[in-house]
C-alpha cells in the first residue's frame, strides 16, 4: 500500500487554519456567547421576555355540527385536532366553544386550562338533521367577546365544511341583508377597542360558509388546508397569529422609538493641552424592546476634535441609559497669534446602526419599525482652550519699551548732548564787561544783568571734519513778545540774537566781573 505524505506548504495551512480556529474558540468561551448568539433570540423566546402568556386572549371556537360533518371522518378529527391545540393556549386565555347547527350552543365558556375537558364537552357525533345557521352562529360569537371583561386581543376561529343553509324562523335567512349589516357594525365597533381577527377554515370543497366570516369580521384570514388531516396544521397557524397580534399589541408603544445620544451636562472642557474628557448619554426609548447600536462612532462638528471611548457595538435595556467618558482631542482654531481664550461649540455627531435582536424573530408578523440612526438630543457641548503664544505680547512690550529707550538716548544725545565750556554774552552796541554764562549740564537757563532770559542746550551735528556740537541760543529781550529769537552758535564762535553778541570758550577763563543769572536744567 502506498503511504500519503503531507507537503510542507499543506502542512503549515492546516497548522495556521487549526490555530484560527482554536484561537476563535477561545474567544467565544472567553465571551460567554455561544456560536449561534448572532442569531438572536427564538420567537418563544421573544414571547417569553415579553410576557404573551400572562396577556390573556379570547378565543371563540365554532364548530360546524350539521349532518355534512359526519362524512370522511370530519368529526373526529375536528375533536381531536381540538385538543391539540388547545393544548397550545395559555390558563389565562379565555375560551368560548360554540357548536353549530340549526341554532347555536355554548358547550364551554371559561380558562383555557383543561382542554381535555373542555373538548369532553363537544357531542358524540354531530346532528345528523341539523342545518347551518352560520349568521346565528357569528351573533352568539360577538356577544362573547362584547362582555366588560373580554380580552383586548379576540380571535373568532370558524371550522365548517358547507355553507350559509338555516333552519325557517331564523333570523338570518340569507347570506347577505341588514341582519349580515348589522352583524359587521357590531364587530367594526368591537374592533376599534380590542385586537380583533378571524380565522376561517373551509373543511370541504366549496365550503362557502367561511365567506360569512369575512362579511362580518373585516381582518379575517382563510385558511385553506388540502385536507382534514391538515387541520392541525392550519389551527397552530391561527394560534401563533394570535399570539403574535398579542405581542404587537404590547409592543404598538414601542414602535418607531429607538436611541437618542447627548452630551452630559458637565464644567466646560478646557481642551488648552489638547485633549480633555466629556460624557456622552445613550437612552433607550423603548418599553419593552432590547435595542443595540453597532459600527458606533461618535464626533463632533463645529470644533476640530475627535472624539473617543464609545465601544463600537452597545446593547441597551429597554429604557435604559447609559453614559461613557469620552476623551476630547484637538483644539478650537484661534485667530492671531496673541494669547487669548477660544471658545467652540461642539454638536454632537453619532453613526451607526440601530436595530433589535428581536425583528427577525417577530418578522413579518410584528414590524418594530426600529429607526436605523441614533437621534441627537440637547444641545452642543462648549469647550475653550487658551491659544496664542503668552510670551508674544509681553515680548512685543518689551521690544517697545527696548526701542522708545534707545530712541529718548538716541535723542538725547544728539539732540541735548552734554554742554562744556563757557558763554559770555555783551551787548552789541555797548562796551562793557561781557557777562559770562558757565555751561554745564544739558541745558542752561541765564538772565542777563541788562534784563531779558535765554536758554542754552547742544546739539550734535555731523561735518566733513567730524562730529561737533553746536549751541542752540535763544533769547528774549524785556518787552519783546511773539516767540524767542534762536541762533545756532559753532564750537568757539560768536553769534548774535536779541541785541546780545555770544561767544563760545572751550576752556573756562575768569574773564570779567560779571557773571549773568545761570540756572542748569536736567535733561530735555
Amino acid at each position: 500500500m502506498k503511504s500519503f505524505t503531507w507537503s510542507p506548504r499543506a502542512t503549515t495551512a492546516l497548522r495556521r487554519g487549526a490555530a484560527v480556529t482554536a484561537a476563535l474558540l477561545v474567544a467565544l468561551s472567553a465571551a460567554g456567547v455561544p456560536a449561534t448568539a448572532a442569531e438572536g433570540p427564538s420567537r418563544e423566546e421573544v414571547y417569553k421576555q415579553l410576557g404573551v402568556a400572562e396577556q390573556p386572549v379570547d378565543y371563540v371556537i365554532l364548530v360546524d355540527t350539521s349532518g355534512s360533518m359526519e362524512a370522511k371522518g370530519r368529526y373526529d378529527t375536528v375533536r381531536s385536532t381540538l385538543r391539540t391545540f388547545l393544548g397550545g393556549l395559555n390558563r389565562s386565555d379565555h375560551v368560548a366553544l360554540v357548536t353549530f347547527d340549526d341554532r347555536p350552543e355554548a358547550r364551554y365558556i371559561g380558562s383555557a386550562g383543561d382542554p381535555a375537558a373542555i373538548v369532553a364537552r363537544l357531542p358524540e357525533k354531530p346532528d345528523a338533521n341539523g342545518g347551518t345557521d352560520i349568521g346565528a352562529a357569528l351573533d352568539q360569537a360577538l356577544r362573547e367577546l362584547e362582555r366588560d371583561d373580554a380580552a383586548s386581543v379576540a380571535s373568532v376561529v370558524m371550522l365548517t365544511d358547507g355553507k350559509h343553509q338555516p333552519p325557517s324562523g331564523t333570523a338570518y335567512p340569507t347570506s347577505s341583508g341588514p341582519p349580515w349589516k348589522a352583524l359587521r357594525k357590531r364587530a367594526d365597533a368591537l374592533a376599534k377597542r380590542t385586537e380583533l381577527a378571524g380565522y376561517a377554515l373551509p373543511l370541504a370543497s366549496g365550503a362557502s360558509g367561511v365567506d360569512r366570516l369575512e362579511d362580518v369580521v373585516g381582518n379575517t384570514v382563510v385558511l385553506r388546508p388540502g385536507s382534514i388531516q391538515d387541520l392541525g396544521r392550519y389551527l397552530q397557524r391561527a394560534g401563533d397569529s394570535t399570539r403574535a397580534r398579542s405581542a404587537a399589541k404590547l409592543l404598538a408603544d414601542d414602535k418607531g422609538k429607538g436611541v437618542t445620544a447627548s452630551w452630559k451636562p458637565a464644567a466646560v472642557p478646557d481642551v488648552t493641552d489638547g485633549s480633555a474628557t466629556a460624557s456622552v448619554t445613550f437612552r433607550s426609548a423603548t418599553a419593552h424592546v432590547p435595542l443595540t447600536v453597532s459600527d458606533t462612532r461618535v464626533s463632533a462638528a463645529g470644533a476640530p476634535l475627535d472624539v473617543s471611548g464609545v465601544p463600537r457595538r452597545l446593547t441597551l435595556k429597554p429604557g435604559e441609559s447609559r453614559t461613557y467618558s469620552v476623551r476630547l482631542e484637538g483644539k478650537p482654531g484661534g485667530g492671531g497669534p496673541f494669547r487669548h481664550t477660544e471658545e467652540a461649540s461642539a454638536a454632537l455627531r453619532v453613526s451607526g446602526q440601530v436595530s433589535s435582536p428581536w425583528q427577525k424573530a417577530l418578522a413579518p408578523d410584528v414590524d418594530l419599525k426600529v429607526p436605523a440612526v441614533v437621534g441627537i438630543t440637547g444641545g452642543p457641548l462648549n469647550v475653550r482652550a487658551e491659544v496664542g503664544s503668552a510670551l508674544l505680547l509681553p515680548g512685543i512690550l518689551l521690544a517697545l519699551v527696548a526701542a522708545l529707550v534707545l530712541g529718548a538716548l538716541r535723542w538725547r544725545s544728539v539732540n541735548r548732548p552734554a554742554l562744556t565750556g563757557v558763554l559770555t554774552a555783551v551787548p552789541v552796541f555797548a562796551t562793557a564787561i561781557p557777562e559770562r554764562i558757565p555751561l554745564t549740564g544739558r541745558r542752561v537757563t541765564f538772565h542777563p544783568h541788562g534784563g531779558g532770559h535765554g536758554t542754552v542746550h547742544g546739539r550734535r551735528r555731523r561735518t566733513a571734519q567730524g562730529p561737533r556740537v553746536d549751541l542752540m541760543i535763544r533769547y528774549v529781550p524785556d518787552g519783546a513778545t511773539g516767540r524767542p529769537d534762536r541762533v545756532v552758535c559753532a564750537p568757539g564762535a560768536r553769534a548774535v540774537v536779541g541785541g546780545l553778541s555770544f561767544t563760545h570758550r572751550l576752556d573756562s577763563p575768569t574773564a570779567g566781573p560779571g557773571i549773568a543769572d545761570v540756572r542748569p536744567e536736567g535733561p530735555r
